[in-house]
């Protein structure tokens, strides 16, 4: 298995790290809701309940759309060097 080229790794790698730190930040922002909406539930506000119910399914589908976009650029095909030897020209 060749690695891959310096830029494309490195391309790859920061597209990684900055989808999963906007996961990171979807998911603290859907602990804070369960929370918020859990103490509102409690102290009486049952509209609270729906509106947090449906906001959290809409940060999962887009946690769970990151995690597609992870495997997808985790499973792509790697770029050759020079593709079939015939270096930059392509004839």
């Amino acid at each position: 298995m060749k690695a891959l080229p310096g830029p494309v790794r490195a391309r790859r790698r920061t597209a990684i790290d900055a989808a999963l730190a906007l996961v990171v930040i979807l998911l603290m922002t859907q602990m804070w809701l369960l929370t918020a909406t859990l103490e509102s539930y409690l102290g009486g506000h049952r509209d609270a309940a729906l509106a947090g119910m449906i906001v959290s399914g809409i940060l999962f589908l887009a946690c769970f759309g990151l995690y597609q976009l992870v495997i997808r650029l985790d499973r792509a095909p790697e770029p050759e060097a020079e593709p079939h030897g015939l270096g930059p020209w392509q004839i």
